[in-house]
Formats: C-alpha cells, sequence, structure tokens
C-alpha cells in the first residue's frame, strides 16, 4: 500500500554572511524595480494606445535587459521570469475580479514597504537553488548558512527568499510529502467562532480568546510614538520603524502558534470538525468590531484547520453561518436578539443556553444534514413562534 503524499512549506532562518545580506538586499531591489517597470509598460501600453502587454512579450525583453544593465545580469533570469509572472498573476486576479462584479482593485506599484520577496523556481542539481548539506545554495549568492529548525521533507520544487523584520527566511516548497494520519475517535463536533469566548465546541465548552494585539495595544502605541518622533531619513527613525516591525512581528506569531495549537488539539480529539463559513471581509465593515476580529484571526485559523485536517486523514467541512445564532437548536423557532444578547432563550420549547453554544449546536446539525447524516427531527427551515 503506498503512503498517501501532499505538498507542504518548510520555513527556516537564514544566517547570511554581510556581503551575502547585501547582494539579498540588491536582488530584492532589483525585482521590485522590475516588477514596477513592468507594470509601468503594461500600464502605459493601453492608455496610450489600447494594447494589451502579456506576459511572454515582457519575458522576451528580460535577455535584451540583463545585457544592458549590468547590475541585473547579477540576478539570476529564473529569478527575473518569476517576477514578470508575478504581474501576471496580478493582472488575471484584476480581470476575475472585474468578471465576478468585485472591487477590482488595479495592480499598484510596490514601494520598499510592499515588496519583501523573490522565487527561485527551480530547486535541484540543475535548477537555480540547491539544498547541499547544511546550507543552501542559490544561484548568484552563494551558499548561505541554513538554521534547519525541522527535517525537510519530500522533494524541494521552489524556494522564496523573504524579508522578515528580525532576518531573512527560506520558504521551500516541496513536493511527495508524506502523510501521517492520525487515529480515529470516532467523534465529531462542531466550533462557532466568536470574541467573548474564541471558538465553543458543540458540548458548550468554551476556549478563551487571548487577544494578543488588545494586549499588546499599550506596548504598540509606545512604539509608534516613538516613530512619530523621529526625523524622517535618520538612522534614529530607521532604527525605530525596526522595533515596530518586530512588536507587529511577534503578536502576528503568536497568534499563529495559538491557531496551530488549537487546532492540533481538535483534529487529535476528533475525526469530523464542523465550522462556520465566515466572510470575514463583509464581518470588518463593522467599525466597532473591525480590530477585534483582525486580532481573532479567523480565516487564517480555518485556512490552517482545514490543512491540518486533510494531512492527518480528518474532515473540516465548512457551513453557511445564516441564522446559526437566531435559530433555537431544540425546536427550530427563529428567535431575534442582538449582538449584546448573549443568552439565548426559546419561547416555544423553553430552550436556555448560551448564545455560543446555541450556535455550535445549529452548525454540527447543519453540517450533519449537509453529509446526509440523519437528526431528530426538527424543522429545516427557521419558523417564527406563534403569537
Amino acid at each position: 500500500m503506498t503512503t498517501p503524499t501532499g505538498h507542504k512549506t518548510f520555513k527556516y532562518k537564514l544566517r547570511p554572511t554581510p556581503e551575502q545580506s547585501t547582494q539579498l538586499v540588491t536582488t530584492l531591489r532589483l525585482c521590485r524595480e522590475l516588477y514596477n517597470a513592468a507594470l509601468q509598460e503594461r500600464k502605459e501600453a493601453w492608455q496610450k494606445c489600447r494594447v494589451s502587454v502579456n506576459y511572454y512579450q515582457q519575458k522576451a525583453q528580460l535577455p535584451e535587459i540583463r545585457a544592458y544593465r549590468e547590475d541585473c545580469a547579477a540576478v539570476n533570469a529564473q529569478v527575473l521570469q518569476d517576477v514578470i509572472l508575478r504581474m501576471e498573476r496580478a493582472f488575471k486576479a484584476f480581470f476575475r475580479r472585474v468578471a465576478n462584479g468585485d472591487k477590482p482593485g488595479y495592480p499598484r506599484f510596490k514601494g520598499r514597504n510592499r515588496y519583501h520577496s523573490f522565487t527561485f523556481p527551480q530547486v535541484g542539481p540543475h535548477g537555480c537553488a540547491q539544498v547541499d548539506n547544511e546550507f543552501l545554495v542559490l544561484s548568484k549568492i552563494g551558499r548561505i548558512a541554513v538554521r534547519w529548525s525541522r527535517p525537510l521533507e519530500g522533494t524541494p520544487k521552489t524556494v522564496s527568499i523573504i524579508q522578515e523584520p528580525d532576518g531573512w527566511y527560506a520558504c521551500i516548497a516541496c513536493a511527495a510529502v508524506p502523510i501521517q494520519p492520525l487515529p480515529l475517535k470516532g467523534e465529531e463536533t462542531d466550533i462557532d467562532l466568536g470574541l467573548e469566548s474564541f471558538l465553543t465546541l458543540a458540548n458548550g465548552e468554551p476556549l478563551a480568546n487571548p487577544r494578543h494585539y488588545r494586549k499588546a495595544e499599550k506596548r504598540l502605541v509606545k512604539a509608534q510614538r516613538r516613530v512619530s518622533k523621529r526625523k524622517r531619513g535618520s538612522k534614529r527613525r530607521s532604527k525605530a520603524v525596526r522595533l515596530l516591525q518586530r512588536a507587529h512581528q511577534k503578536i502576528a506569531r503568536q497568534r499563529r502558534d495559538f491557531h496551530h495549537k488549537t487546532v492540533l488539539l481538535l483534529i487529535q480529539q476528533y475525526d469530523t470538525i464542523f465550522h462556520e463559513d465566515l466572510q470575514v471581509a463583509n464581518l470588518v465593515q463593522n467599525g466597532q468590531l473591525a480590530k477585534s476580529i483582525h486580532d481573532a484571526g479567523w480565516r487564517q485559523f480555518c485556512t490552517i484547520l482545514t490543512f491540518k485536517a486533510a494531512n492527518a486523514g480528518k474532515r473540516a467541512i465548512a457551513v453557511p453561518p445564516a441564522y446559526t445564532s437566531q435559530v433555537c437548536s431544540g425546536c427550530g423557532v427563529l428567535v431575534q436578539k442582538g449582538l449584546s444578547v448573549r443568552w439565548h432563550e426559546c419561547p416555544d420549547c423553553g430552550a436556555s443556553l448560551h448564545r455560543d453554544h446555541n450556535a455550535a449546536q445549529n452548525i454540527q446539525r447543519a453540517g450533519q444534514t449537509h453529509r446526509g447524516v440523519a437528526t431528530r427531527k426538527r424543522h429545516d427551515e427557521p419558523r417564527i413562534p406563534s403569537l
């Protein structure tokens, strides 16, 4: 029996020398300049001549650019080709949003604070990147020491070099990574995501919301105030900006660590997990709750849950969240209540439980119905209580 495999990306901290750090910064700057130049060419070609420039036309210009500019010749050709491919993907996403009637979001020029990575699209003995013992060998840059925090599995396909506030990282995308299923428990549950508690299980057990951003707000205010007091362009301001970036990075890492650990606990205990298919982009339109919603990171949590469940041989099923908080989980009657009302009281059947616990039970039942599992008899659609 063959072992199931999948795709996975491994992230490692790089330990470049000062000369290699300079090369990485130069490569990143040239990739950003090429991206902006490609965008400018497409924009002007359409505005002046109503001509669409495609990926292959811009890619064909790279040899001439490398021959004219010596600094671009010092960057691997495949890395520059990947920059043009990013531009192509940005325009495809733009046209897709236009076709769907969404907010278009025309591709924008990238400043120094908006372009942080470049990619080596081929890994191997004949590629532009190679994993050699304890080092990562990058074309035109050299052998870079890596902090191998965990074993690299599968077959490396691409390497993305990312600049973060605390240094450089390599994200190695691998194929044929062995999947290790967890033992089945024969249990299933639902999670209702919220702000008062981060999630509530179908049995009513809540998980506290850590509120990483809220707890660090005073520290962030102090760091932001330090930046605003520094003179623009000065070294002291650059240092203050780095400290502010590190503070935000720590919060993001705390949130991600909490999500990973929470998902691991869930998939170790349950085989099937139902969760709300939340449209976070719509929810954050509420100005009073937007900061708390972003702090909770529901979208990232659901993404991690889906990925880890699939790799563990479990299932994470998204359920439409409509009426899950309003409908009574006992009889199906529609009980209207605002966000400030945290307790569900049913006038028909007398059910009395926490709002999130009620929603969790509704989501679980909806997920079971979607799978075709028989549940106890109740109304499928919410009904208005009799007067």
